[in-house]
C-alpha cells in the first residue's frame, strides 16, 4: 500500500438529498452518499478461476458505548463503481499512520498526531505486526505539486 494514498473521501451518486420525511428514500440515498477514510486498496487479484477487479475500502464509522467499539462500518468499492469520490482531507505533515501489517494488503488502523501518540495507542490495542509510517514533507509537497490538495 502506498502510504500517500491515505486520506478522507466523500462519495456521491450525484442525486440531491431527499427530505427527512421520506425515510426510505433518505436511507437509500445515505447508503450511496457519505464520507469515510481510505484504509486499504487492493489491486487486481485472482481466486481460483475468478478474477477480482481492483477495489478500495473506506472506514465510515464506529458504534458502541463507553469507549467500547461494538460495530465498525467498512465499505468496499470496486474501481468500476459509478459513484464519484472526492478527497476532502489528507493527513498533515508529521502525522503517523498505523498499519496492521506490512505489505500490499496492509490496512490503516489508526492515524495519530505524532509518534508518541501512535505508540501509546498501540499499547492499548493488539496489533503485534503493526507498522508505523510518518507523513513526510516530500509526500506533502508531491501532493501539492500534482494538484491533489484537498479543497
Amino acid at each position: 500500500m502506498s502510504a500517500s494514498l491515505i486520506y478522507d473521501l466523500a462519495r456521491s451518486d450525484g442525486t440531491p438529498r431527499p427530505p427527512e420525511r421520506h425515510r426510505q428514500k433518505l436511507a437509500a440515498w445515505e447508503s450511496r452518499n457519505g464520507k469515510g477514510r481510505l484504509i486499504r486498496k487492493q489491486g487486481k487479484r485472482g481466486i481460483g478461476n475468478a478474477c477480482l477487479s481492483p477495489d478500495f475500502t473506506l472506514h465510515e464509522g464506529d458504534f458502541g458505548t463507553n469507549s467500547v467499539i461494538t460495530i465498525r462500518i467498512h465499505r468496499t468499492f470496486s474501481l468500476d463503481s459509478s459513484l464519484t469520490f472526492k478527497v476532502i482531507a489528507r493527513p498533515q505533515l508529521g502525522y503517523i499512520r498505523v498499519f496492521d501489517r506490512a505489505g500490499d494488503n496492509a490496512e490503516l488502523v489508526h492515524l495519530a498526531a505524532n509518534r508518541q501518540a501512535a505508540e501509546e495507542w498501540l499499547t492499548r490495542h493488539s496489533y503485534p505486526n503493526a507498522v508505523l509510517e510518518e507523513v513526510t514533507a516530500d509526500e506533502v509537497a508531491a501532493a501539492r505539486a500534482e494538484g491533489r490538495v484537498a479543497a
